[in-house]
Order: structure tokens, then C-alpha cells, then sequence
């Protein structure tokens, strides 16, 4: 409690003269405690209201918002050890199993009519001659023609696609502009149809089965695009990566490339190998470069 100044510095004043000015600045200050204390009390209220979220809050889960619970909003009756906020440790969150092969029937075939992307893309790949593609699906597959095309961009994009090459562009354009291929989404009997009409037979046990290529057209099989195939979906290979294998193996073949072999057991296989069909003891991979460097194998 502060005093007067003649106090501070010895006044020679007598105790029953100090005594007077004392007590009533000790009332003063009393008041002022009762206060101090109040608002201390209503101060932890307000912390705890503060940390108690309403039942109506949103907390995220996984990619989206749901509302929680209020019976979870409001907390324990106590706080566990180690969890300040009344709730228990968070577990640690476990990653998704990836997706090796899409469930549910697969039309095996469609209208033979195909939508094409509408959409103008960015030019691929830092120097080099320009090579301009489509892209189309074939109408009553199920596919989206928007995201097919997305999935066709992020391929040849790489890091690791044929434009690492530093002698290759690629820009996906819209139906009605100047091209030179179209990569087209086909169900299995439209596929087998185009596939031979260009010379190819796809055919595996009488169903037509794997992807190809044809002059100016690049033709991926529905049925690999949704399921991928057995020895790929046992070696847990997710489905995104084979799908990345096969657009850069059939638009290799576009680009002048042929079949290669697995250089040797345990190591990555080119992709111009035949990874549909088999590995040959090599691991599968996506991508005509690894670690910025062409990757081949032998010729077949």
C-alpha cells in the first residue's frame, strides 16, 4: 500500500497522528480486492467457456467438415492425465490403402461416339518440337471426359514423362483445333475394333484386353484403366500408377518408340516393356526417365 511521502522519507510525526490517514486508505483498498477477486472468478468462467467449443462446432475430418457431436463438444466430466483440454490424445492417423482396382461392373461396350475435352492445356515439356494431342471419351463408358483429361496431363507432365527429354513439348488441345494424335478412353470392344482396324490385334483369351496404338490415335482399354491387371493388382501396385504406365507406353509408341525387355531381375521396368502383360522379374514403373536420365531396357 502506497504512503505519504512525508512517511516515506522519517516524518517525525507522532504514530497517533499517522494512524488516521492510514485507516481510511485501507477502506479504500478494500473494495478494490473484493473486485480484483471477482473478476479473477469471472475470468476462469469465461477461460473455461471459452475452451468448451458449442455442440454445434466443426472440426475437420479428413478432407471435408462434419459437425461434432455435442456430447464430444462438451468434454469429460475430468480431464484424463496428459490432456489439459479434457479430451483424449488424438491417435495417429493411418494412411489410406491405396486404390489397386475400381469395384463394380465395367461396360464392356458403348455408343462408339466420343466427347472430347473442351479445355486448351498448358504446353508440356521446356524446349523441343510441339506436338499438339486430344483427348476423348467414348460416350455410355462412365467415364468423365474433364477428369480423364486431367489424368492424361498429370502423365505427360512427369517429372519423368517423354518431354524430360528437352526435345519434346506437348499441349492437350480442344475438338476443332489443329492436332496430331488423340488419346481416346474406349470400353474393350470398341478399343478391339479400333486397335485392329489400325493393325493391332489386343485380343487376350478371345476378349480384347490390353491398350494400343494407331496411326494418330492413342487408344486406352476401359477395362485396364478400371481394373489394371491381376500380377499388378497382387504386387499391390496402385491403380494411379498404372495408369500413369499406360498412357506413357502407348503415346511412347505414338512417339516412335518400341518394345523393350526388363534389363534384369529386381531392377525397374522400362516402359516400353510390355508391363501389362508381365514383368519378367523386373518392378514396375511408370516412366520413360528415372532420376532425369532415359531408362531403357533391351529391344524386344
Amino acid at each position: 500500500m502506497p504512503s505519504s511521502p512525508r512517511a516515506r522519507h522519517g516524518s517525525a510525526r507522532s504514530a497517533s497522528a499517522v494512524r488516521p490517514t492510514a485507516r481510511p486508505a485501507a477502506r479504500r483498498w478494500r473494495p478494490m480486492v473484493v473486485v480484483a477477486a471477482f473478476l479473477i472468478a469471472a475470468g476462469v468462467g469465461v477461460g473455461a467457456a471459452v475452451q468448451r467449443p458449442p455442440a454445434s462446432a466443426e472440426v475437420l475430418v479428413d478432407d471435408g467438415l462434419a459437425a461434432e457431436p455435442a456430447a464430444l463438444a462438451a468434454g469429460p466430466a475430468s480431464s484424463p492425465p496428459g490432456s489439459p483440454s479434457g479430451r483424449p490424445a488424438p491417435s495417429p492417423a493411418t494412411a489410406a490403402e491405396p486404390v489397386l482396382s475400381l469395384p463394380g461392373p465395367v461396360p464392356s461396350a458403348g455408343s462408339g461416339s466420343f466427347g472430347y475435352d473442351d479445355r486448351q492445356g498448358a504446353v508440356l515439356g521446356r524446349s523441343g518440337g510441339l506436338r499438339r494431342f486430344r483427348v476423348a471419351v467414348e460416350n455410355g463408358s462412365g467415364e468423365d471426359v474433364h477428369a480423364f483429361g486431367d489424368a492424361v496431363q498429370k502423365a505427360l507432365a512427369g517429372p519423368g514423362s517423354w518431354v524430360d527429354s528437352g526435345q519434346l513439348r506437348l499441349q492437350r488441345v480442344p475438338a476443332g483445333s489443329g492436332y496430331d494424335f488423340t488419346i481416346y478412353l474406349a470400353t474393350a470392344r470398341t478399343a478391339g475394333q479400333m486397335c485392329l482396324a489400325g493393325g493391332t490385334d489386343i485380343r487376350v483369351g478371345g476378349r480384347p484386353y490390353t491398350s494400343c496404338r494407331t496411326p494418330s490415335k492413342v487408344i486406352i482399354n476401359l477395362d485396364r484403366w478400371r481394373l489394371s491387371v491381376p500380377h499388378l493388382v497382387k504386387a499391390k501396385l496402385p491403380l494411379e500408377r498404372y495408369r500413369l504406365y499406360v498412357i506413357n507406353h502407348e503415346v511412347g509408341h505414338q512417339l516412335g518408340h518400341h518394345h523393350e525387355g526388363c534389363p534384369g531381375a529386381g531392377r525397374p521396368a522400362p516402359v516400353m516393356q510390355q508391363q501389362t502383360l508381365f514383368l519378367n522379374g523386373c518392378t514396375p514403373n511408370p516412366w520413360p526417365y528415372v532420376e532425369g536420365r532415359r531408362y531403357t531396357g533391351p529391344p524386344v
